[in-house]
């Protein structure tokens, strides 16, 4: 009788105790963890773009003209829209507002590439080698603006679209993540 009672009280326990250790999180949890991820890479990037931009405006390296740089912000610039649309699209139809944050990140890389471009030719033909720091401060206030958004998560949370519907997202009222942005 005691021992038997004993041991289920011991099994009992085993198996709450399991329970907590080996709890799957809910999805919740998780697209909140991914959220903080993105945020801390977005924090990241400003980081590093503000330090390198004022390096470089305070002279502690001089921006040369590059033909290959140019080369390769173009070919960011035609490939990147694409690649953030179809993130989003994806995050939508999955109700991740995680690949919807991220699908950010790779348009704010769309943004850098613009701004890279922009200060590689201006550089190469004016010499205006002010042009791209000065712009990447510009690009590192958005990248903190974007990840304060994501650390908080206020990514929209759009699920997938009914059958039917006119709306092309399914974000609640109040949400202008439209899928055309």
């Amino acid at each position: 009788g005691r021992d038997r009672s004993l041991g289920i009280d011991w099994s009992s326990g085993v198996c709450t105790s399991g329970r907590r250790q080996f709890h799957v999180r809910p999805p919740e949890t998780r697209e909140l963890q991914a959220l903080r991820l993105i945020a801390l890479s977005f924090f990241a990037l400003a980081a590093y773009v503000s330090v390198e931009s004022v390096r470089t405006l305070f002279g502690a390296e001089e921006a040369r003209p590059s033909g290959l740089g140019i080369a390769i912000a173009c070919a960011s610039l035609l490939v990147m829209p694409f690649l953030s649309f179809t993130q989003r699209r994806t995050g939508r139809e999955l109700g991740s507002g995680s690949v919807v944050a991220d699908s950010k990140q790779t348009l704010l890389c769309t943004y850098l590439s613009a701004v890279l471009l922009a200060g590689l030719v201006l550089n190469a033909t004016l010499g205006w080698s002010w042009a791209d720091p000065l712009a990447g401060l510009v690009i590192a206030g958005v990248a903190v603006r974007e990840g304060w958004a994501a650390w908080q998560g206020e990514a929209c949370s759009c699920g997938p679209v009914a059958p039917g519907s006119t709306q092309n997202c399914a974000c609640g009222p109040g949400c202008t993540d439209e899928l055309t942005s």
